[in-house]
């Protein structure tokens, strides 16, 4: 069984948890693109591929967070994921009810009811065109909820102990991953006339893009890199070689080779070794660190889940109401709807995701000690959800 007292709790990374705040700005920005981006635009206009990364991260720090406990509670396990991403799904669906009038435009009847019975189960994933539906980026909770379905399971696959193999061994999932990918390139199976681009919506397309099994290999290499940040015994000054090496791949890639390379293979998680040598480099203290580790980027990063899924429609909703134009803030925009979803996101991470997980785990979670250490189980200290 899971133990509940402290010495299950892990040291905090705050590091990661400033580097998700900086990628979910980067998907915000992608969605909504400012103008006079400069030299930041590469970066922006390449912001879907961050979305693998935090596929990526979900698997890692679910392995640093369990990996080395002998026994695994699949029903507090569960209870305790569920209790962290539902309660702000939900608000994200509520707060974004108005969009329904749109999908019942834009959809046959028989879609619409699909999509309204799917969405709140988590399930329009596995439907590619429904997958977008309500909340556009609501199609990751999909696969995250799949996943988390099968970690208990996965944990218990033995893994290799040598660094050499364990690298060797997420650099197969990571090729095995992209053959769906690389196929459709190759094959060319729905005769495209022109490269694939982020604005191409064919049903194979959308299958790839959004449909939960194309993540499980992301999500392995995310379990396998935990298990090699357990095993590698790294110094410092060799986190932040690693560090340094990947921010300088993950530039140059974004800067030179991206424009270069087929949009799907990008999607299909193309720089994957890149962000799992980042990861490791910013999972122990060094100065590259300490950087991402700045104060108001761990304080945002806490609130990244709802920050990635309230910042579509909420944009969205800025917009339709005309409400900056009204309250004559117009010259500052886009940069106020900026700030009024980070504030909004940060509302909601206090005001509900948090009460909420701490409300359903007291209702539901078993308790196996009186006093006031049963209250707060050690699975609640999580501070990463992988969104």
């Amino acid at each position: 069984m899971l133990t509940t007292g402290p010495s299950s709790r892990k040291p905090s990374l705050p590091a990661l948890t400033g580097l998700r705040t900086l990628l979910a700005l980067s998907i915000v920005f992608f969605h909504f693109t400012p103008p006079h981006l400069g030299l930041l635009y590469p970066i922006i206009d390449n912001g879907f591929v961050f979305v693998g990364f935090f596929f990526l991260m979900s698997g890692f720090i679910l392995y640093y967070n369990y990996g080395d406990r002998p026994e695994l509670d699949k029903r507090e396990f569960w209870l305790a994921r569920l209790s962290r991403l539902y309660p702000i799904y939900l608000l994200a669906l509520a707060f974004s009810y108005q969009m329904l009038e749109s999908e019942w435009g834009a959809r046959s009847r028989a879609e619409f009811w699909q999509g309204l019975v799917l969405t709140p189960l988590l399930l329009q994933g596995w439907v590619p065109g429904l997958a977008t539906f309500w909340n556009t980026v609501a199609w990751t909770l999909s696969c995250e909820i799949m996943l988390y379905l099968a970690f208990p399971y996965l944990i218990r696959v033995p893994l290799p102990r040598h660094p050499g193999r364990l690298i060797a061994l997420l650099l197969g999932v990571w090729l095995v991953g992209l053959v769906p990918h690389g196929l459709y390139v190759v094959l060319n199976p729905d005769h495209l006339a022109a490269p694939a681009d982020r604005y191409t919506s064919t049903y194979l397309i959308r299958a790839l893009k959004y449909t939960p099994p194309f993540y499980i290999c992301t999500f392995l290499a995310g379990l396998t890199l935990g298990r090699l940040n357990a095993q590698w015994r790294l110094r410092g000054r060799h986190r932040m070689l690693l560090a340094a090496a990947a921010l300088a791949g993950i530039g140059l890639s974004l800067y030179v080779f991206l424009p270069r390379m087929p949009y799907i293979l990008l999607h299909g998680g193309l720089l994957l070794p890149l962000f799992a040598a980042l990861t490791l480099g910013l999972s122990g203290p060094n100065p590259i660190a300490s950087v991402f580790a700045f104060r108001p980027l761990v304080y945002v990063g806490r609130a990244t889940f709802c920050l990635y899924l309230l910042h579509f429609n909420a944009f969205l909703l800025l917009r339709s109401s005309r409400l900056i134009e009204r309250l004559h803030l117009a010259a500052l925009d886009p940069w106020i709807s900026y700030a009024v979803v980070v504030l909004l996101a940060l509302a909601a991470h206090s005001l509900v995701e948090t009460p909420a997980r701490k409300a359903i785990l007291r209702l539901f979670a078993r308790r196996r000690q009186t006093g006031p250490e049963a209250a707060e189980p050690a699975f609640s200290s999580l501070s990463y959800s992988g969104r």
